[in-house]
């Protein structure tokens, strides 16, 4: 699935724009400032049908707009597809190909997507939940069916906790709560397993692109389930066990909504020992591995979307890294200076320049990027 087009309007900082993207790579150029990420935000957007830049989506409407509309064009290889987005405060619509859905993420008519922006570091610096966020945005596009284990195990953690909570105020009793434990047991174990495989199918490729980026020393990626059960009766045994701690906590304290996934350099932490440059580089890597994966799983790669990712690159590693994302798939890079990004002038390779809230097709000399 490759996106030809995306038409926006009333999002961010443009009022109206109409951007076509190449089939490999499309360098977005333009001063600090000019809407670089804001076009990356608007693709992702249209792509997942939320932001991946803030919670509070008001944000995205421009200075001034009632609505914000987001129209992509892709292209499967055999059909082309139109997914579109429309939002104002409080209201969201979304259709593909035409039709009303609840989820863009769920349906097979819109392009996956993945995004590296510099604020996206929380990945590795921030709180496991955020970790285990994305972990489980990578089950569901490697597999869109398991994506709705995910959803049961927390709608069953919410009955416990409502449970637990009843208890201790004294207006429930005791009798059901071997119930939930099971429940949550059930859903807990297949989300465990889920989340075990996605790390495996991508932990070679993180180990590879990483040292190729330059985190030398052993780079790994490892998945911290809370609980070590083997099964459900398992899982819920040890739920029993920690009900006194729960009850005077009023919540759940153990579990896979407890789970972390653990980036490392040399056997140490990178969230806690690593450099800003190396954390920078390890959540680069985890997004070109993921990338593979979904390849191999789904057929093709997400659109790649990596904002101001050269600047803190030497040259050889640029070169790397442009070598890599033109082997295969769909991607689009934002910079400052065109002369970052090795292949800029090459002819296969779509230009975009953003400044004044507009967006156009540039040319450029063959010399800037020799």
């Amino acid at each position: 699935m490759r996106v030809t087009r995306l038409v926006v309007r009333g999002f961010r900082s443009y009022a109206a724009a109409d951007v076509r993207l190449g089939p490999a790579l499309t360098v977005v150029s333009g001063r600090n400032g000019a809407g670089k990420t804001n076009l990356l935000e608007a693709l992702y957007f249209a792509c997942t049908g939320r932001s991946c830049r803030t919670a509070n989506e008001r944000e995205v409407l421009r200075f001034g707009a009632d609505v914000a509309r987001l129209e992509l064009h892709a292209h499967d290889g055999r059909d082309g597809h139109e997914v579109t987005v429309g939002f104002r405060p409080g209201e969201k619509l979304m259709r593909v190909d035409g039709a009303s859905v609840e989820r863009l993420t769920e349906s097979a008519g819109r392009p996956l997507v993945s995004v590296f922006l510099p604020d996206r570091l929380e990945l590795v610096t921030g709180a496991p939940a955020l970790r285990r966020a994305h972990l489980d945005q990578l089950v569901a596009a490697l597999w869109p069916a398991r994506a709705a284990t995910r959803r049961a195990y927390t709608a069953a953690l919410a009955q416990r906790n409502a449970l637990l909570a009843g208890i201790r105020a004294g207006r429930a009793g005791r009798g059901s709560l071997a119930a939930w434990d099971a429940e949550l047991a059930r859903h807990g174990v297949v989300l465990m397993a889920d989340r075990a495989t996605a790390v495996a199918a991508v932990s070679g490729r993180f180990a590879a692109h990483a040292e190729a980026l330059g985190l030398e020393d052993g780079p790994t990626i490892g998945y911290r389930p809370r609980s070590s059960a083997p099964d459900a009766a398992a899982l819920a045994a040890e739920l029993a066990e920690r009900t006194e701690g729960d009850l005077e906590r009023g919540f759940t304290g153990h579990g896979p909504h407890r789970d972390d996934l653990a980036f490392r350099r040399a056997g140490r932490d990178l969230r806690a020992y690593g450099s800003r440059g190396q954390q920078r580089l390890g959540l680069l890597a985890l997004l070109l591995a993921e990338r593979e994966a979904l390849a191999e799983t789904r057929g093709a790669p997400p659109l790649l979307l990596l904002d101001d990712v050269m600047s803190e690159l030497d040259g050889d590693r640029r070169a790397r890294l442009v070598a890599v994302l033109r082997a295969g798939g769909q991607c689009v890079v934002t910079t400052t200076d065109l002369a970052h990004v090795p292949g800029a002038a090459d002819e296969d390779v779509v230009r975009l320049e953003v400044a004044d809230g507009e967006v156009r097709e540039t040319r450029v000399p063959r010399a800037v990027a020799a």
